[in-house]
């Protein structure tokens, strides 16, 4: 009868096979391999569209309202928490959205909080807002930073793995008073739904 090398060893193998486990775990990542990678966001370019330069206007044209985009990443809170923060004060006033965040009990709400202050003396300073007051939240979002992972002991000598979560937290200003939304009754966008399952297309279909 075949006897696995395991049961051979006994205890001393299988703490050495949890010990190279840790190690590689714990250990710091390198610039070439990594235990954990984050997926690139395809908002990693999101300060950079303060620097778009728009050509003159006519005398016609209305004028261009300012747009302030700022960000904050690796902050450390679970992203679907702050989802529901940044969900919250999307198309309200810049005050408005900082009353609300002054009494949420949420740990999220400090950082964003700081974010839309920021935000908001970026827009006085460098994009010539006049009244700070005159802004709103026109995108508000969070995205997943890094997840590190570390070991939880349990009995036994037995362990699990855990993720030490990290969000980005990404915001849009823009100058003027926040648009109307219409708001719709239970009927309507329950027929609107219909229409939209209906018109959809369905590919290799007769």
């Amino acid at each position: 009868m075949a006897v696995s090398a395991v049961s051979v060893a006994g205890p001393a193998l299988l703490s050495r096979l949890v010990g190279q486990i840790q190690a590689r775990i714990l250990a710091p990542c390198s610039q070439g391999s990594c235990l954990h990678t984050t997926a690139q966001l395809n908002t990693k370019n999101w300060d950079r569209k303060n620097r778009i330069v728009y050509p003159p206007q006519q005398k016609d044209e209305p004028p261009r309202p300012a747009e302030v985009f700022h960000c904050r990443r690796q902050i450390k809170y679970s992203k679907d928490k702050m989802w529901y923060l940044a969900k919250l004060i999307k198309g309200m006033s810049i005050d408005q959205a900082l009353a609300q965040l002054e009494f949420s009990d949420k740990k999220g709400a400090i950082a964003i909080k700081e974010v839309l202050l920021e935000a908001q003396e970026m827009a006085v300073k460098n994009h010539n807002v006049e009244f700070k007051s005159n802004l709103y939240v026109a995108e508000s979002f969070s995205g997943k930073g890094k997840y590190l992972k570390r070991i939880r002991y349990h009995g036994r000598g037995m362990f699990g793995i855990m993720d030490k979560v990290h969000c980005h937290y990404f915001v849009k200003l823009v100058e003027g008073t926040p648009p109307v939304v219409v708001q719709k009754t239970p009927f309507d966008q329950a027929k609107e739904y219909v229409e939209q399952l209906r018109s959809r297309t369905i590919i290799h279909s007769l």
